[in-house]
């Protein structure tokens, strides 16, 4: 079920969207920024940044990033609902984007999990992206996910594909979305 600040934070947000007629990542609120999309068609992104000198508190700010989303997809102006973030065992306060999550192989099942894989496209585009910056084709890594767990990860991580992030934020934009 969903939470009352998130239907106020989502109110908020088409308020806000309805009276500029777009959604900028940067009004967002950080409580609906992650996995959303501006109206560019470019991903929202969770940032952090140091709040105060003196205390050396951490703040949270919405950006835009330069990740656009599959111009076949036709999304913008997109903010990802509860059910999603649920189903694919995401989290909105994660800070950055990153292709960790596909060495963890809950996380994977998450992805690949039927709720999350055919009804949730934005969140799947994303994992999509981050999956074949790291060299993996995520409807076989799923399709590996489902028929043998342990196997899958083993050869993602003995393939090399996922040595590590750095290759994440490289070339997201170029592959295609899923079937």
């Amino acid at each position: 079920m969903s939470s009352p600040i998130f239907f106020f934070f989502l109110f908020f947000a088409l308020i806000l969207q309805g009276a500029l007629g777009e959604i900028v990542c940067e009004d967002l609120p950080r409580e609906i920024c992650s996995f959303s999309i501006a109206s560019s068609g470019k991903r929202c992104l969770l940032e952090n940044y140091e709040d105060d000198e003196k205390s050396k508190s951490t703040g949270y700010q919405c950006t835009t990033s330069e990740v656009m989303v599959d111009t076949t997809t036709r999304m913008s102006d997109y903010i990802e609902t509860d059910e999603c973030v649920k189903a694919c065992g995401v989290d909105r306060n994660s800070v950055g984007i990153s292709s960790d999550t596909l060495l963890d192989s809950q996380s994977v099942s998450k992805i690949c999990s039927a709720p999350c894989y055919n009804n949730c496209p934005n969140i799947l585009d994303l994992y999509f992206n981050l999956a074949a910056a790291e060299g993996v084709f995520l409807p076989d890594l799923c399709d590996k996910q489902r028929s043998n767990p342990h196997r899958a990860m083993i050869e993602l991580l003995s393939s090399g594909a996922a040595a590590g992030p750095a290759a994440a934020t490289e070339n997201l934009a170029g592959a295609p979305a899923p079937a």
